[in-house]
């Protein structure tokens, strides 16, 4: 009985390990992630309780802690009120002690009222969460049935593979390190292209710029294993996609700013402005760069991230260190002023949409007449949005 029911060879067990595992962050990632906190998708209620069970026995945790703190999270996030901001806590603290700053959040009351709404509120989850101890036991109990002693060892890790990876890495490094696609108003990135081990948590930029996408990928290269189980479980009839991010669609040979070119900015904006990053501001950097002398190229590397960065994120010395940039270099001051505006665009809120069109058509008729070819091209691929799907 050293080795349980199974008795498996030595290699067997971390098999097992990551198995159980896998189950648990897809229960994460899938089930109260994108179907209970952002409801971008719908899970047929066998699936459902099937991870409410699996969460149960592996995690303790209870769905409408867990979707309330995470919703406050987007809300409040970067903010002292943010639950688990290392920006604001420190990465030690959330990386470490993840865990003791959800149990403090799970029990503030205005938490759970204000953002725990739609989440189960029957009969069985009412058992879970008085009984949320017997759960973990329960798992106890049976690792060592199972696996004999070596489930000692696979109990322990289950239960600390959720506190570590997800609240730790995803919450902590997740808002520290990685790379942007999108300058989303936060400071979340993603920590590898290749969603694989925390099934798709990694891409975390992608997930902060588009939230309610069941796919967290977006680009051609990055992998989300956590949308390719959910594809599966669509294919299965256990589960039906609602929305993924938007991709930008264009009508060849459409020239005229229109009610319908506004929408599809507003819509497909975070897309859009990376687009202007790449396409206008990387252009003219590199013009610039030619130009300049050898002493000035570290002045050049130092303001090269800034010209793309979500302006409110800059802080006074970064906002001064790219004033004195943009000073020197005015054909770079010209396309970064265009890019803020277009920017502000969406964000002044008290302007009709009548208003906002004449706004845009401005901006497309002044950004040709600079004579800078790169916004030319770009006030042409604005006009060329569409709403339309090929």
């Amino acid at each position: 009985m050293f080795y349980g029911l199974c008795n498996l060879p030595w290699w067997g067990y971390p098999l097992v390990l990551l198995a159980l595992t896998h189950v648990t962050i897809l229960g994460v990632t899938i089930y109260l992630h994108r179907h209970q906190a952002h409801r971008a998708l719908e899970m047929h209620p066998i699936l459902s309780h099937f991870f409410r069970f699996w969460l149960w026995l592996t995690t303790g945790m209870i769905t409408r802690e867990w979707a309330a703190i995470h919703r406050k999270h987007h809300a409040k996030c970067e903010t002292v009120d943010d639950p688990h901001s290392p920006q604001v806590m420190g990465l030690p603290l959330v990386m470490w002690h993840g865990t003791e700053l959800y149990r403090r959040e799970s029990r503030n009351l205005e938490t759970l009222e204000r953002y725990g709404q739609g989440t189960p509120n029957d009969a069985l989850e009412g058992f879970y969460q008085r009984n949320s101890k017997k759960g973990i036991i329960s798992m106890l109990i049976l690792d060592v049935l199972l696996f004999g002693v070596p489930g000692l060892a696979i109990w322990a890790l289950q239960m600390a593979w959720i506190p570590f990876w997800a609240a730790g890495i995803v919450n902590g490094v997740g808002h520290v390190w990685g790379y942007r696609n999108f300058e989303c108003t936060d400071e979340a990135r993603n920590i590898s292209p290749w969603g694989l081990f925390i099934g798709g948590e990694e891409l975390h930029n992608n997930h902060h710029t588009y939230p309610t996408s069941a796919k967290m990928s977006v680009k051609w290269w990055e992998i989300d294993s956590g949308w390719f189980y959910i594809r599966l479980f669509e294919m299965l009839g256990l589960a039906k996609v609602k929305r993924v991010a938007p991709e930008p669609q264009l009508e060849p040979g459409k020239a005229q700013v229109d009610m319908e070119t506004l929408k599809a900015l507003l819509l497909n904006r975070f897309q859009i402005m990376a687009r202007y990053s790449r396409e206008v501001i990387a252009p003219v950097f590199a013009q610039e760069a030619q130009k300049a002398d050898q002493g000035q190229l570290s002045f050049f590397s130092r303001a090269k991230k800034l010209l793309v960065r979500e302006s409110s994120l800059l802080d006074e010395a970064a906002r001064q260190r790219l004033e004195q940039f943009l000073e020197s270099h005015k054909p770079m001051l010209v396309v970064y002023q265009f890019k803020e505006r277009l920017r502000d665009l969406w964000a002044q809120t008290s302007l009709k949409e009548k208003e906002m069109v004449e706004a845009l058509q401005k901006w497309c008729a002044e950004a040709e007449a600079t004579g800078v070819s790169a916004l030319k091209d770009f006030a042409t691929y604005i006009k060329s949005l569409t709403l339309k799907t090929a």
